[in-house]
């Protein structure tokens, strides 16, 4: 009798690439659509808050940091927090209603769609969502005259990036999640040292030294250091190191989401 695969044997086979997970994603989308206007105040809001109350408010006492206004250096670091809020939520929530609650992972994969195409399609309309999300923090920010140039459009290839690198971390607790409390080990063990530690609202230089090396594997640190050179008019220092961790975090993660997924829904 045939053993069933371990997660060994799974994280060994590479994940099955096609353009099959293009339709989970337009599904996802015309789903989405009928919900447009909640989902984008509820992702959308949260942020917004952050960066008038914190930037209008804590502003006025901290004044400049690294030589720019506190509102402009928050602005940059609200869109990166913004974009892993949004990834997050849909791949952890959204994703694990479909995967058990709704069953409509099991409706795709009566298709000829394998588990590879569902979790690539959920990870890229996590992404989108992200964008979504993150392109409308750049806009108020470019209406309220934080962003320095036209150059800020290169934000957002950047920030969708960073929804894949986000959206793959948050599959593989999806993958694994029992049920819907378990998101609350992520939320406090990962996100919110990671948003705490990654230069969004304080520089990393004020962090003792260890602090700031354990920041260098953070995939949020990393966009953090993109992002806000170009939303303030700054130059990116080492842009071949930050894209290489944050496409390092899309692969690896989609890989090991994969096979965990696999494991998880082939018997």
């Amino acid at each position: 009798m045939r053993s069933e695969p371990r997660l060994i044997d799974h994280l060994r086979e590479p994940p099955q690439l096609s353009l099959r997970f293009i339709a989970v994603w337009l599904r996802n989308l015309r789903v989405w659509r009928k919900l447009m206007l909640p989902s984008i105040l509820g992702n959308f809001g949260e942020p917004l808050l952050y960066l008038l109350a914190l930037g209008y408010g804590l502003g006025q006492f901290v004044g400049e940091v690294e030589d720019m206004r506190y509102m402009v250096f928050l602005a940059s670091g609200i869109v990166c927090s913004a974009a892993m809020t949004g990834a997050t939520f849909e791949a952890l929530y959204s994703a694990y209603t479909r995967l058990t609650m709704q069953q409509t992972w099991a409706a795709m994969l009566a298709a000829p769609m394998n588990v590879d195409d569902v979790v690539l399609g959920e990870i890229a309309w996590a992404a989108t969502k992200a964008l979504i999300n993150a392109s409308a923090i750049v806009l108020v920010a470019a209406l309220l005259g934080l962003v320095s140039g036209p150059e800020a459009i290169l934000v957002l290839p950047v920030i969708l990036l960073a929804g894949l690198a986000f959206a793959g971390i948050a599959m593989i607790v999806t993958a694994i999640s029992p049920s819907y409390d378990f998101f609350l080990y992520y939320f406090t063990l990962v996100m919110t040292p990671m948003l705490l530690l990654s230069g969004v609202f304080f520089p990393l230089t004020s962090l003792p030294d260890a602090v700031q090396i354990g920041a260098q594997f953070l995939p949020l640190a990393h966009v953090v250091m993109m992002v806000r050179p170009l939303m303030t008019g700054g130059t990116i220092d080492a842009p071949i190191l930050h894209l290489g961790v944050v496409i390092g975090y899309i692969v690896a993660t989609y890989w090991i989401s994969a096979a965990l997924a696999r494991r998880r829904l082939i018997k």
